[in-house]
């Protein structure tokens, strides 16, 4: 499995759903903390073509709705 990279912030409630969520299944992930203005999250736009967390990498997927994003992660734990 590739490595997955989550894009967010320490604040964002949706953000945490999904860090619980990859505790939960435990599944490793990277870990980038981008920051709070949204101008200012160069690498989110570089990767998904919009500002807004959270915002998770596995490969060529990128997603950036938080209910896709749950259930990828689920789609992941299940095998």
């Amino acid at each position: 499995m590739h490595a997955l990279t989550l894009y967010h912030t320490e604040w964002c409630p949706e953000c945490a759903l999904v860090r619980n969520r990859l505790d939960e299944l435990e599944i490793e992930y990277k870990s980038v903390i981008v920051p709070t203005v949204r101008p200012f999250r160069k690498q989110v736009f570089e990767v998904s073509g919009q500002y807004y967390v959270p915002v998770l990498v596995d490969g060529d997927t990128v997603l950036t709705e938080t209910p896709d994003i749950l259930n990828h992660l689920d789609a992941l734990a299940s095998g």
